[in-house]
Formats: structure tokens, sequence, C-alpha cells
């Protein structure tokens, strides 16, 4: 095999410890919402040149409760605040996380390909043509996907 860019198993308790941590994560984030891609959009967000602003808005409306006006929630501002605080590091470790988990998916996924395509080429240069229909049947699936359909003649 000329590619193998990983060389992975997981345990029984290594699956059972994963799925074991997603059920937790799912429980932990039953609460959280969704957004649909409109929702987003037309959100203001809090990036990096705006936190200094809202956290110094935060500290002179602790400083000047006194004119703050009933109607507006500062506990809730304060409360959105904190766990906002609590969510980006562990946020920030997820998609690592991910990304992780998505780039050992993709490199395994081509080591069998890679392995795969170079086992069908033995095979034919060997003349083991038992089994190897099928294999020609998927082949022209793979291949065919993304081709251009031909133009019907003018």
């Amino acid at each position: 095999m000329s590619q193998n860019l990983i060389s992975l198993t997981l345990s029984s308790a290594d699956e059972t410890a994963l799925d074991e941590a997603l059920a937790t994560l799912e429980r932990i984030f039953a609460p959280f919402i969704t957004l649909t891609p409109a929702q987003a959009r037309a959100l203001l967000k809090m990036g990096d040149k705006s936190e200094p602003f809202c956290r110094q808005t935060v500290m002179v409306l602790e400083q000047n409760q006194g004119t703050v006006p009933p109607g507006f929630d500062f506990s809730e501002m304060k409360r959105d605040l904190a766990t906002w605080n609590t969510l980006q590091p562990r946020l920030l470790r997820l998609r690592e996380l991910l990304a992780k988990g998505e780039d050992t998916s993709m490199a395994l996924g081509s080591d069998v390909i890679t392995a795969a395509l170079e086992g069908y080429t033995l095979m034919k240069l060997f003349g083991k043509s038992e089994g190897l229909e099928t294999l020609r049947e998927a082949m022209s699936v793979r291949k065919s996907i993304g081709k251009a359909k031909p133009k019907p003649a003018a």
C-alpha cells in the first residue's frame, strides 16, 4: 500500500467512552438553541472588537445601577456575559476536536480508497477476473460522478 496516513483502531472501551462523552454533551447542549441562517445573519454579533465595549459597559452599568431604568434587565446581561465567558474556551476545544476528528476521518477514507484502487489494479494485472465484474460496475459509478453528460446533437 503506497499510502497510509493513519493507522488507528478504537478499542471497544474507547468506543463506549466516546459514546458516553457524546451522550453527556448532548444532555448538556439540550437547552442550547439552533438559529436559522436568516436569524444568524440578522443578529448583532459580539466579536473581538466589540467584546471590550460590552465588558466596559457592564462595568459602567455595575457602578451606576441607580441610573439603570427598571425595564433594563442588567442581571440577565451579566448572566449572559458570564455564560458566554464559560462557553468560549470550551467551544474552542470542541471545534479543535471536531477538526481533528474530521481530518482523521478524511485520512482514513483516503487510505481506504487509495488501497482499493491499488487492489483493483493488481487484480487486473494478475488476470484475476473472478469478482472483477462487480468491482468494474462499482468503479463505473465512481468514475461517472462529476462527468458532464454528453450534449445532444444539434
